[in-house]
């Protein structure tokens, strides 16, 4: 009865999870998306308390409490313009808990390994599959469990990294020790023969040293990546995050861990895949930890920026009739979302065509502008891709920059020597007249010059985003 309602409930769990990454792809779905997501999870946890080989209750419910605990006031405190780090540093702790499971299983294993026939009888759960596993299965079982183990490893590393560098912990450069991929593919190569080592013996040191290796790895991966490209390194880590969950859902024979962590590691290797298109990056290259960096000494930028105060951003938009806004990551910080969404009220009730124009990596996350702007009840049907509406600048007579620089930034298209030479950007600068709401007149995050603060037909709007907007409020008739 117990393996039965177990196996169905997972089944269902499984489906749920499907529906919710597929309603993850539209707007309006999202929210239901999202509760088909947490009642899966709900009954995955519930399936697996009272199935086969549950015990230890007080031990189990005391992590739930304290699980749960902790989600909820990390929930509760966590503001939208911290989410990329947060993501990151969930993935780390999903990493960290592949590995605790992968070695787990190995001390298991070798328990089971050391007890007779009369032992063996007497055992349940993960133990009694143990038992029954022929010389040939306990081969596959080392190979999952080390692989798990890997995967977790390189992800825990990774996304401490990146959790660093999204929080501004760690700098932002890409950065390599001495040697660069060759340390990369020398402690690749070791693991792999560690991984016979394994295969042949069982040694826990070989379980240890292939760790210690992973860990080096996903640290050096991330390190080397530059923080123009945290977007892309996110989703990637998500996807290792997956097919760890996969690779240890196979040494538990866990179905729905293994459906899960599929899902998981497909749909976060597809969406960098599609990111890496948006910024004209070798997918290889993400996944090697190669990119990020300079071929040559960048374009000298020439000009002043110059400055316009809320009154001459006010008579311009006043006297336009289409307006592009753009919103990055600036946004978020200064929680000027809600000042857009009031500004794009006003301008359309006086019959302006007001429309959004979101870059496959704006912000720090996937879909982090998409987020602010639905929170901000700001129209779906006015928010569109950078596909859609880049050939519109030429016609449009104000663009408005609120805090971006490198989806704007015509040195991708200028520039070969640009760390983001032939990405595909939006082209802002086509428009009559630009504004940039900035605070004031650095690089930003990535660190990189943007000659479209120079131009002809720009001027800087200079201040904290959401004051600049409120003061430019009052001024819209």
């Amino acid at each position: 009865m117990e393996i039965g309602f177990t196996t169905a409930a997972y089944v269902v769990a499984a489906v749920l999870f499907i529906q919710s990454l597929g309603g993850l792809s539209g707007q309006e779905s999202a929210k239901r998306a999202v509760w088909y997501g947490i009642v899966g999870m709900a009954l995955a946890v519930l399936a697996t308390l009272i199935g086969p080989g549950a015990g230890n209750w007080y031990v189990t419910l005391a992590m739930l409490v304290i699980g749960g605990s902790a989600g909820w006031y990390v929930a509760q405190r966590v503001q939208m313009t911290e989410m990329p780090q947060l993501v990151a540093a969930m993935h780390s702790l999903v990493g960290l808990a592949a590995v605790f499971i992968g070695y787990n299983a190995h001390i298991e294993a070798a328990d089971v390994a050391g007890l007779d026939a009369a032992g063996r009888a007497g055992l349940t759960g993960f133990a009694a599959l143990l038992a029954h596993k022929t010389p040939v299965e306990l081969s596959i079982l080392r190979v999952e469990l080390f692989l798990g183990v890997f995967i977790g490893a390189v992800t825990f590393t990774g996304s401490v990294i990146a959790y660093g560098k999204l929080a501004g912990k760690v700098d932002g450069k890409a950065k390599k020790l001495p040697g660069g991929h060759v340390l990369n593919a020398g402690a690749a190569l070791g693991s792999l023969l560690l991984l016979l080592v394994y295969l042949n013996s069982g040694s826990v040191l070989a379980l240890i040293g292939m760790t210690l290796l992973a860990f080096f790895i996903g640290y050096h991966l991330i390190m080397g990546i530059g923080g123009a490209d945290m977007p892309v390194v996110v989703s990637m880590l998500n996807s290792y995050s997956g097919w760890a969950a996969a690779a240890i859902g196979f040494s538990l024979s866990n179905d729905l861990l293994i459906v899960v962590g599929a899902l998981v590691g497909s749909s976060g290797a597809i969406l960098s895949y599609i990111m890496c298109k948006a910024m004209n990056r070798s997918f290889i290259s993400v996944i090697l930890g190669g990119f990020g960096g300079t071929s040559g000494p960048a374009m000298e930028v020439t000009g002043e920026q110059i400055a316009i105060d809320a009154e001459g951003v006010a008579a311009a938009l006043n006297d336009a009739d289409s307006v592009i806004i753009i919103p990055g990551y600036g946004m978020a910080v200064a929680q000027a979302q809600q000042s857009v969404s009031e500004l794009t009220r006003k301008l359309r009730a006086k019959g302006k065509n007001v429309r959004f124009a979101i870059h496959p990596v704006a912000g720090r996350l996937p879909g982090h502008m998409n987020v602010l702007l639905a929170e901000a009840k700001v129209p779906y049907d006015i928010v569109l891709e950078m596909d859609e509406i880049n050939e519109d600048f030429p016609e449009t007579d104000v663009a408005i920059v609120i805090g971006s620089n490198d989806i704007v930034n015509p040195a991708a298209q200028e520039d070969p020597n640009s760390p983001i030479a032939g990405m595909p950007v939006l082209e802002c600068w086509k428009a009559k007249q630009v504004f940039v709401s900035k605070r004031g007149q650095g690089t930003g995050y990535s660190g990189i010059e943007n000659p479209l603060f120079y131009k002809d037909n720009t001027r800087m709007f200079y201040g904290d985003a959401k004051k600049s907007l409120d003061a430019l409020l009052p001024m819209i008739d």
